[in-house]
């Protein structure tokens, strides 16, 4: 499992000013998914973290995927219209990976509203990301996701989450 970030961490909503990780969780807990704009294997899974995302969009938890390594132009190209639907975070430093410990990405994570990690998966290894979003759907009552879903990509392992 993921080590709790630093909350002190700044990622910038597409169109917005950076903000502090504690600021995205001072209400809702975070399911995020991190993805890095640089690789195939990130760009592979966008159909299905998006289905996973939507699935606790209306439950209590903030929905983001956090683009790793680029500025919040470089995510919105990276994501295109998936930014209209689901909050973008640029981490252009990767620095939630890099305080969280994360090895590979892409990368499911969902963190308290206190920065305690609920549940982390690595790469795309649908069982963990399973049971990360188990985790989630459990603490916040919630249905939880199908995962594997028919139309998801083969497991994988990803690639270097620091670039």
């Amino acid at each position: 499992m993921a080590n709790a970030p630093d909350l002190s961490i700044q990622l910038q909503a597409v169109g917005d000013e950076p903000r502090h990780l504690s600021e995205l969780l001072t209400t809702f807990p975070l399911a995020a998914v991190v993805v890095d704009p640089f690789t195939h294997e990130s760009s592979w899974l966008l159909d299905t973290a998006r289905r996973i995302l939507a699935v606790f969009r209306e439950a209590d938890v903030r929905v983001a995927f956090v683009v790793a390594g680029t500025d919040g132009n470089g995510a919105a190209r990276f994501l295109g219209p998936l930014t209209d639907e689901i909050l973008t975070l640029a981490d252009p430093d990767r620095s939630l990976a890099r305080s969280m410990d994360l090895g590979t990405l892409p990368a499911f994570v969902a963190i308290r509203q206190d920065g305690s990690v609920i549940g982390s998966a690595e790469g795309w290894d649908p069982l963990a990301w399973r049971e990360a979003a188990t985790s989630l759907a459990d603490m916040t009552r919630w249905s939880r996701p199908e995962i594997p879903a028919a139309g998801d990509p083969a497991p994988y392992a990803g690639t270097a989450a620091l670039g």
